[in-house]
């Protein structure tokens, strides 16, 4: 029988355990994490050498299961899970941006990391006990990963008067971040910054800051738990042999070569040889100095780990970028607005190589996205998506289904933008931006932050603050004492440095950031310094934007749908919609416009014109009012019967008039007074108790007179007990209300 270990971090008076050897005993390594009642089950396989790829081969999936809360989906047909949806893919991209710098470069082997949600208690996130799993189920395998690590998720909730404080939460709850103006989740190891993502709600810089040094406390806490179970499971790390390149080459193509790499260098900055013929000249010269003593492939590397090293030397030795620029500066930034005639709002962005065009499109709120979750349905009223084919790099490629990339991508600008939007009850719509991603050369997501703020103006979205967004990059040294914060990092110093840090805010503060390293980590000097810089840029660059379109514009896009919500009491839902859906379709047809109605008696209220909207919001109105005695309506007739009329007095609502209430003599047939069509005009005398409307016609010198019911004999009566009543079996009577 396996023995199972466990251990377990007080956290804030939270237990997060971790326990070893009850799951998957044939997987490399298997941990069962739990917080709450959330469990979630951490397997990671080594599979074989990948030397072939120029890669690191690992993989991250976040499998949710509905099952962890209690769910079956939804759909009649289909009762699996499905491929896995975006917030899972999110999940995945958290995981594998926290725990791939600890692997050693030299490592091929193929590894897959694969987190199953177990258990879901709708009250802690799955995702931070989902990282510190895989970092413990990392630790105690004999794969050569450098960790662990300890991921925090941390809050703040501002002070409520002068007198009150501000408060950090540690891996708060659902309930708990209702009220947080920030969401920062921060993966350490020891010593440094391994991984950062937030959404914040114009935060400064200093807050963020304040959360990180407060998460501290925790990590520490995780660590010190994933150590404690390495120390007891005691597995030792397997070794493994680091490639090493022939010294004559290194000294050849250094020596010999150095003024082609600086042409790379040079050339690669702005992609001006898309076809890499440059590289493969180089290759062949190589090849024919040597006379085929070294393969293709491998002096292709080692002319790749000079040109990195070139690029680095001369960053940190002459502040010399690749492109020229100095070390905080943007590159050109065009901007157009409008640009696309029948669309609801569009712009175009472009800084440097790096284009994206981004186009907003309104709807009513019917639209928005329902996502069914572990934790239940939710919707989404903001949907950002991101699009980069293959020729925004210039190649050709898979084209289809977006990658687990550009839905990251996508998600970070979609975050970014989201705390300025107007609220749906102040803007009644369903948005949509697509970010077309036309020409790539380094951080497409903030170029496509700025590009969808500038559509949303355009669209004439009322947003709170115009959004920017900067990436920026870092050089250390060796020793890592001395290092170089680049700002608007290009391709080539994404691909040669260590880091990409992008932030996104107005001019108030912070809304969305993200970090991904590829060395051991970042200290606290380094964060400092870039959001320092990145601070500085994004001032810049709303500047910029202001410039071209300085606020939103003050009315749709005549294409756009005009869309209006009313709210009627939930018993009156019946009513607009009528029998059979008779009613509701018939105010769309005559108004020419699309009517939602949701449980809670929310009524949308869309179409062209604004026009349209407001006679379908008035018929809504009448058809929900309540009807008094005394009021008077000009209505048609639309059913006579033997003892009297109907007549519709608004809209789906008829009332009855009683032949004692046609006239002021004796009416024997109904059909010598009105005719099926005829406008007449009533007053309401009652409303009975069952609802229904009780009326009186209007004419001549008594329109104005209340009149009482007559019988055909000319006496007072009730119509109700009149001969003419029609008679129904079992006593049932029928209502008059239609």
């Amino acid at each position: 029988m396996t023995k199972i270990i466990s251990k377990s971090a007080d956290i804030d008076g939270k237990i997060m355990s971790f326990e070893v050897g009850r799951f998957a005993q044939q997987a490399t390594s298997a941990v069962v994490g739990r917080l709450g009642d959330t469990m979630v089950l951490a397997t990671v396989m080594e599979g074989k050498v990948k030397e072939e790829l120029g890669y690191f081969p690992l993989s991250v999936e976040y499998a949710e299961k509905l099952y962890a809360g209690g769910r079956i989906k939804g759909s009649r047909w289909v009762k699996r899970e499905g491929r896995a949806s975006d917030d899972a893919i999110l999940k995945a991209r958290l995981i594998d941006r926290s725990v791939r710098p600890l692997f050693p470069k030299e490592y091929k082997n193929e590894v897959q990391i694969i987190v199953t949600v177990l258990s879901v208690d709708g009250e802690n996130d799955p995702d931070i006990l989902a990282i510190n799993t895989v970092s413990c189920a990392l630790a105690v395998s004999h794969i050569p990963w450098t960790g662990p690590i300890a991921s925090v998720r941390v809050g703040f909730v501002k002070a409520k008067d002068k007198e009150d404080k501000p408060s950090y939460l540690l891996n708060p709850t659902f309930a708990e971040m209702d009220f947080s103006e920030l969401d920062l989740v921060a993966t350490y190891n020891d010593k440094k910054i391994l991984m950062l993502e937030a959404g914040a709600n114009q935060v400064g810089e200093e807050i963020f800051l304040s959360a990180m040094t407060y998460s501290e406390k925790a990590r520490d806490i995780v660590l010190k738990t994933i150590n404690e179970m390495v120390l007891e499971v005691g597995t030792k790390k397997r070794s493994f042999e680091k490639k090493e390149y022939p010294e004559p080459l290194l000294d050849l193509v250094e020596k010999k070569y150095k003024k082609e790499i600086l042409g790379l260098v040079s050339s690669r900055a702005t992609k001006e040889n898309q076809g890499g013929d440059d590289m493969a000249d180089l290759v062949k010269s190589i090849i024919e100095e040597t006379e085929g003593k070294y393969e293709e492939k491998e002096i292709t590397e080692v002319i790749d780990k000079l040109f990195k090293k070139q690029i680095r030397a001369n960053i940190l030795t002459e502040n010399k970028r690749a492109d020229q620029r100095g070390l905080r500066e943007i590159r050109p930034i065009e901007i157009e607005v409008g640009i696309l005639p029948r669309t609801h709002g569009s712009a175009m962005f472009k800084r440097g190589q790096t284009q994206v065009l981004s186009i907003t499109t309104l709807g009513m709120p019917s639209l928005e996205q329902y996502l069914e979750k572990m934790e239940g349905e939710e919707t989404k009223r903001y949907m950002h998506h991101y699009y980069m084919p293959p020729y925004s790099v210039g190649e050709t490629g898979r084209f289809g289904m977006p990658s687990r990339r550009e839905i990251g991508h996508g998600a970070l600008a979609e975050r970014a933008i989201l705390p300025v939007l107007p609220q749906d009850d102040a803007f009644p719509y369903a948005i949509r931006v697509v970010s077309e991603v036309v020409s790539s050369n380094g951080s497409t997501s903030m170029a496509s932050t700025c590009g969808s703020t500038l559509s949303l103006m355009d669209a004439g979205v009322p947003i709170s603050d115009p959004v920017a967004g900067i990436a920026c990059g870092l050089i250390t040294s060796d020793d890592g004492k001395d290092f170089r914060i680049l700002t608007d990092i290009v391709g080539i110093e994404d691909f040669c440095g260590d880091m990409d840090f992008k932030v996104a805010g107005t001019k108030n503060g912070i809304t969305a950031v993200q970090l991904d390293v590829k060395i051991d980590g970042l200290n606290r000097e380094m964060i400092v310094a870039t959001l320092e810089q990145s601070k500085e840029a994004r001032l810049q660059i709303l500047e910029k934007m202001l410039a071209v379109l300085p606020v939103s514009r003050p009315q749709l896009s005549r294409f756009a749908p005009k869309v209006k919500v009313i709210k009627i009491e939930v018993e009156k839902i019946g009513e607009v919609i009528g029998p059979g859906g008779k009613i509701i379709r018939q105010i769309m047809a005559q108004t020419n416009t699309t009517l939602d109605v949701s449980d809670d008696g929310s009524v949308s209220i869309s179409g062209v014109s604004m026009e349209d909207v407001e006679k379908a919001v008035s018929w809504v109105q009448m058809l929900t009012r309540q009807i008094k005695a005394g009021e008077e309506f000009e209505g048609e007739v639309k059913r006579i019967l033997p003892f009297g009329a109907f007549v519709e007095v608004i809209p789906g609502k008829e009332g009855m008039v009683h032949v004692s209430q046609m006239s002021t003599g004796f009416v024997n047939n109904p059909n010598e007074v009105v005719a099926l069509g005829q406008k007449v005009k009533v007053r309401v005398m009652e409303i009975d108790d069952q609802g229904r409307i009780n009326l009186s016609m209007l004419f001549g010198a008594d329109a104005n007179k209340p009149r009482e019911p007559r019988n055909s004999a000319g006496n007072r009566s009730d119509y109700r007990n009149s001969s003419h009543r029609p008679f129904r079996p079992g006593g049932q009577n029928r209502s008059f209300n239609r």
